[in-house]
């Protein structure tokens, strides 16, 4: 494999690829603005400027450069390197190419930092971006000098209203034009542009138009400063009091990765950002996956319910035993649900089996919505494919109706509140059975039909693994601590095994994990050392 060295460091690279590219790859950061390895490379902030040296029997390219000789106080032209940008010049093997440890480099970012801070606003304490900026942390790695301008700066337009999602800082933008490729590379919606021209320039919308669709919280994202702020984050939180764990995206069938950010000290969850996998979505999420970490408060089951009436979850579980005494087995229904994980679908199904005797299985799950071609799947559910691979035999949702309607089904278990159809219509045929048990993290038609409801936590409270519309098996860490009386769903159906009188064959997260390996899945991680 080709290589070259970085500051004595040899790093690897495949044909084609940029310095700055490679040397990410291998864990070396080169500092910059407007370079994004998803995106194209412009090469207008020149923050991640690099020494080459020339190989041998090369000429070295210099240019004289009038600087000022601080011994005699006289400007003087001096030779120096002409320096590369790291983002557009492309790796070659066996060259040399300095860095941190360039004189030269060094001097190159000062400047590009003074000039970038020279008209921007020391607004860091209301700054949404303070904290995760790079203005700040590139100014104390690589600048550390004061401001030595002392006009009045350049005033441009504040908290501009791009559209329902994104506000704007004029003042605050480096243009690095990031935003504006990831609408037109990325989201295929050219909306964004930049106009004027040196320091008046600033990024505009399209005439008529509004930073509107599916993929608008992106350009925050990508904005490596303070000019785009998303209004739902805007003023909630600082992100050093917020923690970080691996999820999963719950918003459809695609399970986009991502970084779920919480703060401990009050279990509450901030937001969703993309954390990056070249299989599944590269360093991109939707709006409606972003912003679908609301729903682990939102419309939440926090206590269990016994005929509507909040109740402990021992009366819960003895009631839910007195709802099943006698029933014959050929009649009880077992709903699994593909929101949930392959833990808790895991656990129904052994409970159904094992501890019931029963097979007649039914699978539930939020419903059918629109897709595109770049992340968004139309299945709004996250585990379907692992649903499928546990539960092939389970029969689709409306099955369940039916034979609820003609009495082959009268009693029922079901894992989530959800269900595929018309809300409404699904609540008056649930409610045609003589006793419903739910687990569920959110209420909805099977909560809301139930006799009995034990409350389930969310994805963002317990660990589990989800498999993508791909067959790709993925973890999701818990985040936050369970809300109220909740407790994981394969933990509670453990609980109402026992009480229906079987001892489950599980009791930690690890037992259903190492069952979960002899599920024939692709691609599947390693998770059976993972813990609760």
């Amino acid at each position: 494999m080709p290589s070259f060295k970085l500051d004595g460091k040899t790093i690897p690279f495949e044909p084609g690829e940029s310095i700055i590219g490679a040397a990410r790859k291998a864990g070396v950061e080169i500092p910059h603005y407007c370079w994004h390895p998803g995106l194209s490379a412009p090469a207008n902030c020149r923050m991640c400027l690099v020494e080459i040296k020339p190989a041998a029997g090369q000429r070295p390219i210099q240019l004289d450069v009038l600087s000022l000789d601080p011994k005699t106080g006289e400007y003087k032209y001096q030779p120096k390197p002409k320096l590369q940008p790291a983002c557009q010049y492309p790796a070659v093997d066996g060259q040399e190419v300095l860095s941190d440890s360039s004189t030269h480099v060094g001097d190159a970012r000062k400047a590009v930092q003074e000039l970038l801070l020279l008209n921007h606003p020391v607004d860091c304490p209301i700054c949404d971006q303070s904290g995760e900026c790079k203005l700040q942390d590139y100014w104390l790695e690589h600048q550390k000098t004061q401001k030595r301008m002392r006009d009045e700066p350049i005033h441009k337009p504040k908290a501009v209203v791009f559209g329902p999602t994104i506000v704007y800082d004029a003042e605050r933008c480096v243009m690095c034009t990031r935003c504006i490729r990831f609408m037109e590379e990325v989201a295929k919606d050219p909306v964004l542009d930049m106009r004027e021209r040196g320091n008046l320039n600033e990024i505009s919308v399209a005439p008529g138009r509004q930073l509107d669709g599916n993929y608008t919280l992106m350009t925050e994202h990508v904005c490596p400063v303070g000019a785009l702020t998303a209004t739902d984050f805007r003023f909630k939180a600082r992100v050093w009091f917020l923690r970080s764990v691996k999820s999963v995206c719950q918003g459809c069938a695609t399970g986009c990765n991502a970084w779920l950010d919480y703060d401990p000290r009050t279990s509450s969850v901030y937001r969703y950002r993309p954390r990056e996998n070249a299989e599944v979505n590269k360093f991109w999420m939707c709006d409606p996956g972003m912003l679908s970490y609301k729903r682990a408060h939102e419309g939440r089951v926090a206590e269990p319910r016994i005929a509507g009436k909040t109740t402990t979850v021992q009366r819960a579980l003895e009631s839910a035993k007195k709802h099943f005494d006698g029933v014959p087995r050929e009649s009880i229904a077992i709903v699994f649900h593909a929101r949930y994980s392959n833990e808790d679908n895991w656990a129904l199904k052994e409970l159904a089996i094992t501890l019931l005797g029963t097979r007649m299985f039914y699978r539930s799950g939020g419903a059918p919505g629109t897709g595109d071609d770049i992340l968004i799947h139309a299945d709004k559910n996250s585990n379907t494919a692992g649903l499928n691979q546990l539960a092939p035999s389970a029969r689709p949702f409306a099955d369940l109706l039916a034979d609820i309607k003609k009495g082959a089904v009268t009693h029922a278990i079901a894992l989530g509140g959800a269900t595929p159809g018309d809300p409404e219509a699904d609540l008056a045929e649930l409610r045609g059975l003589k006793s419903l048990v739910t687990i569920s993290a959110h209420d909805g038609p099977l909560t809301k039909a139930a006799a009995v409801v034990l409350p389930a936590t969310s994805w963002a409270e317990a660990g589990g693994t989800y498999t993508n519309a791909k067959g790709l098996r993925q973890i999701s860490e818990k985040a936050i601590e369970p809300i109220g009386s909740s407790q994981p769903a394969w933990k509670v159906l453990a609980e109402l095994g026992r009480v229906l009188g079987v001892e489950p064959s599980w009791s930690k997260l690890k037992d259903i994990r190492a069952r979960l390996l002899a599920v024939e899945m692709p691609s599947q991680p390693d998770v059976s050392a993972q813990a609760e």
